[in-house]
């Protein structure tokens, strides 16, 4: 019998690509906000094209170890696919969580005269119609995901880079998208934060976006082989 693959590579890749990408998302607010007094505006662009660039090259480095999820709606929709069992599944989500939340005490290590601490509880109101941008980003995202798989695009981490980025400055939640992000943004005490009660929001409406996604593509690719 074949040795089973070892498990321990494919979770380190998820943690710290997890742990680079929520720094990624909290970092150039600080920097730009806080510390180079930029309005808020000028920080979330900076935010979109460094999210943009990061994330391209964290799924060139990390997808052929893991598959570069970094993302529990991500995890759950390739476990829909069977492309990752269950169990490896979970495995993957606790790993990203704490991944986002050790990336979220980085950032403020990074910045300490800013912030002045290492973790807080947001306050940052993020409410009403930004719940249906959740919907809305994470269903693009997943969508995009399963489809570029499917198909075996060569160019997905562009791909996604691009459209994560693009969608950070087109959507009213500035494209959360990620319940690990979202988590690990609900303790930061900067402007990329989110306040618990609306973080909790967010992630509900994150996972109702990527089953949507998920239901939207099976539609799609059985029209597809059925009329083959």
């Amino acid at each position: 019998m074949p040795k089973e693959k070892p498990i321990f590579p494919e979770l380190l890749a998820e943690f710290l690509g997890s742990m680079v990408l929520v720094m990624t998302a909290i970092s150039p607010i600080i920097l730009f906000h806080s510390v180079l007094d930029s309005p808020i505006n000028v920080a979330v662009i900076a935010d979109a094209i460094a999210v943009a660039f990061v994330l391209c090259a964290l799924i060139e480095v990390f997808g052929p170890i893991s598959g570069a999820h970094f993302n529990p709606a991500v995890t759950v929709a390739m476990a829909l696919e069977n492309k990752i069992g269950v169990s490896k599944a979970a495995l993957y989500i606790l790993v990203q969580i704490v991944g986002g939340i050790i990336g979220t005490v980085f950032s403020h290590l990074m910045f300490l005269k800013v912030t002045g601490g290492l973790i807080f509880i947001s306050n940052v109101v993020r409410n009403d119609y930004t719940y249906f941008a959740e919907i809305f980003g994470t269903f693009i995202l997943v969508f995009a995901i399963l489809t570029l798989v499917k198909t075996g695009s060569s160019r997905i981490p562009v791909v996604v880079g691009l459209l994560v980025g693009g969608e950070l400055m087109s959507t009213s939640s500035t494209m959360f998208a990620n319940p690990q992000v979202t988590i690990a943004r609900m303790l930061t005490n900067s402007n990329a934060g989110v306040r618990p009660f609306d973080g909790m929001m967010f992630i509900i409406m994150q996972f109702i976006g990527a089953l949507l996604a998920y239901e939207v593509y099976r539609l799609i690719f059985r029209e597809e082989k059925a009329s083959v």
